[in-house]
């Protein structure tokens, strides 16, 4: 059977997938990337919004900076103007010419945003959520800090901020490249899920004494996911805290038990 007719078998004709087992170990691992790009979809629609939502509310703020150069390395405001704090939902921006904030005051206030912004007297900062860890893994801190001595910053002013945030557009390749980048926690996901998937159905073909090895069910498993991987999608894409791991191993096993039959019996010895 050829590669072609186990992808569609995936999805019309289940009984078909008994010779899933038969392709090579390459080309089921291809079909996995295929079905992690499906599933990457709905994190770089998320990603979309929130970007969508950083983009207004910036508009948002921008209107509320003051004008300001930097001198000496420092932020020097055109008059007497004094500090502030404005939030959005998905933004805090911290506007301290006067220095009274400290880093640790930016921190405090990101609860329940996706950043905080400090334009602190001395220096900008961002601080970033800590999701388990992975911005300190990248950054050596979830604190990114900008000095005003340094390019961008030290020609920035309140009109080429507000005229660049204006400005912000993001690029036509942006969603490609997000897509690309979400396809290795997807497959690392999807990955784990169907080996215990495969595992399960390998116990599972044992005892209804069929000769199978644990390759076969895996790769048999890869392709019984096609239909769960699709639903788990449409319903990420609406739900993104559904738990898609559930659904696509029992869907992917229920496809998996009914192949079960078609596979090669185990011949018993007779007396």
């Amino acid at each position: 059977m050829t590669f072609r007719q186990l992808i569609k078998g995936s999805l019309f004709r289940f009984e078909d997938l008994k010779n899933a087992k038969n392709t090579s170990f390459w080309k089921a691992i291809v079909y996995l990337l295929g079905l992690s790009l499906i599933l990457a979809i709905p994190s770089v629609y998320q990603a979309l919004q929130v970007m969508d939502q950083i983009k207004t509310d910036s508009l948002t703020i921008v209107e509320k900076i003051p004008d300001f150069q930097i001198e000496n390395g420092a932020i020097k405001t055109d008059g007497p103007e004094k500090g502030f704090i404005y939030q959005t939902d998905s933004i805090i921006l911290t506007f301290d010419p006067e220095g009274k904030r400290t880093q640790q005051d930016i921190e405090k206030d990101l609860v329940g945003n996706y950043f905080s912004i400090g334009l602190l007297k001395k220096q900008a900062l961002v601080v970033l959520p800590d999701y388990g860890g992975v911005s300190s893994a990248l950054f050596g801190d979830n604190v990114l800090k900008f000095s005003y001595t340094q390019d961008p910053l030290k020609n920035m002013t309140g009109d080429s901020l507000r005229s660049e945030l204006k400005d912000l557009k993001l690029p036509v390749w942006a969603p490609l490249v997000m897509l690309l980048a979400g396809i290795y926690p997807s497959f690392i996901n999807l990955f784990v899920t169907l080996v215990f998937a495969g595992f399960a159905g390998m116990i599972v073909a044992k005892l209804r004494l069929r000769r199978v090895k644990f390759f076969d069910c895996f790769k048999t498993i890869i392709f019984c996911a096609t239909i769960p991987t699709i639903l788990a999608t449409i319903i990420l894409l609406f739900q993104p805290s559904f738990d898609s791991s559930i659904l696509i191993t029992l869907i992917s096993l229920f496809i998996f038990f009914r192949i079960i039959n078609y596979l090669p019996k185990i011949e018993l010895p007779t007396n």
